[in-house]
């Protein structure tokens, strides 16, 4: 089974916050003095931390869940609970991260240290203590914590390259890497052998960089044809491309046509690669049955290999001067606050938002003060007016979370 896996599906979930403590100080023949009800921990946040020491996606494939560390609960004299600790999630450097359902770009963690918030932690709920006032001198009530954010995301895995080995399958990349690099990918004289990335990294002189042995392109990659669309992914963000075109054909396809069907695919795919320095050889000079003018080289006998290492060296230094570092794209989601109505059916309603959602958190809405407390909130959030221009009626049920009431409009 492949040990190199470029995309993963991955479930993220914030730890929950700790729930708030009802409690009052005990002063002497009094049984309950003033409120002492500690807060909630917040949960622990899930990120996603970009490594050059994670070399593929192979971790999520069999385990795709993670989960950050839930808060404490608070506690009596005024004790806050723990906060839940943070979960860093290693992913390899060049991983995109796209909503899985809508595709929606998350981030693009092209380089080490690169890090995003994949799931926020819920806030601890607040302690009766924090509910007093010259009002509610003794409240009897507490805020449960939240839960942490959960959702589905799709990794994908972009290889960082310096020079991308681009050719037909058995053109002879997997040989020309193993020859330039200590990378050993499997070698067979048919075709299609390699069905994953390779990356090696070659040293010359004072030069050292980084090259993909890209599996072989077909006619209609671009089009996704074969594992086109996978294939081609790994060379977006290469600096440099080199094209191979194979002297020793056995299918009768000509060096040139080779070179025309590989820009061909790439333009199509993506035609700003067409502006990337490349160079062109041709391979397998040793038992070559066509005729090329361009550069040549034999993997099996070096001829031709180190002049052509040098001359992706001078390509990439190049490159490297006039390509800034990329930086990666890091995408902010604001939380949404405040509340917004959606209409369930003819006679019900549920109101959305973080604030909102929070009044209504708590232990116990059972007991006047609470519902007191709620519908001091909810007015001033301005739900009662957000509710009348949705078009409630009396009667009409209004949901929040797991909370209903019935609305009345002079209530």
């Amino acid at each position: 089974m492949s040990g190199f896996v470029d995309e993963a599906q991955l479930n993220v979930r914030g730890g929950d916050g700790g729930a708030g403590c009802v409690s009052f100080r005990r002063e002497g023949p009094v049984a309950f003095g003033g409120p002492n009800g500690g807060d909630g921990g917040k949960g622990g946040d899930v990120w996603l931390v970009a490594t050059r020491n994670v070399a593929s996606l192979l971790a999520f494939r069999d385990h795709p869940h993670r989960r950050a560390a839930d808060g404490t609960h608070g506690s009596g004299k005024d004790q806050h609970g723990k906060r839940g600790a943070d979960l860093e999630v290693f992913v390899p450097e060049g991983t995109v991260v796209t909503n899985m359902y809508t595709g929606e770009l998350y981030a693009d963690l092209a380089n080490h240290g690169d890090r995003w918030m994949a799931a926020a932690g819920g806030r601890g709920g607040r302690g009766n203590a924090k509910f007093l006032s010259n009002r509610r001198r003794a409240p009897t009530f507490a805020e449960q914590g939240e839960h942490g954010e959960e959702q589905w995301l799709k990794l994908e895995l972009k290889l960082m390259a310096d020079v991308a080995l681009v050719g037909f399958p058995n053109v002879g990349k997997s040989t020309l890497i193993s020859v330039i690099s200590a990378a050993k990918p499997k070698i067979a004289d048919y075709p299609f052998t390699t069905l994953e990335p390779h990356l090696g990294v070659v040293r010359l002189d004072d030069a050292e960089f980084v090259v993909a042995d890209i599996p072989g392109l077909i006619e209609g990659a671009s089009e996704g044809k074969g594992l086109g669309h996978r294939f081609l992914r790994h060379i977006e963000r290469a600096r440099v491309m080199c094209i191979m075109v194979d002297l020793a054909a056995i299918d009768g396809v000509s060096p040139q046509e080779q070179q025309d069907v590989l820009l061909r695919e790439l333009e199509r795919y993506r035609p700003e690669l067409l502006d990337r320095p490349r160079l062109v050889v041709g391979t397998k000079s040793d038992s070559a049955v066509y005729d090329w003018d361009g550069e040549q080289i034999s993997a099996v006998t070096n001829q031709g290999v180190r002049e052509l290492v040098g001359r992706m060296a001078r390509l990439v230094a190049g490159a490297r001067s006039e390509q800034p570092v990329d930086e990666g794209i890091v995408i902010i989601r604001p939380q949404a606050e405040g509340a917004r109505v959606e209409r369930l059916g003819d006679r019900e309603f549920r109101l959305v938002g973080r604030q909102v959602e929070r009044v209504v958190a708590l232990n116990d809405v059972s007991t006047p003060e609470a519902l007191s407390y709620i519908d001091y909130q909810l007015k001033r959030l301005g739900v009662p007016r957000l509710l009348t221009r949705a078009g409630a009626a009396d009667g009409d049920v209004v949901w929040i979370a797991d909370f209903s009431f019935e609305y009345h409009e002079d209530v």
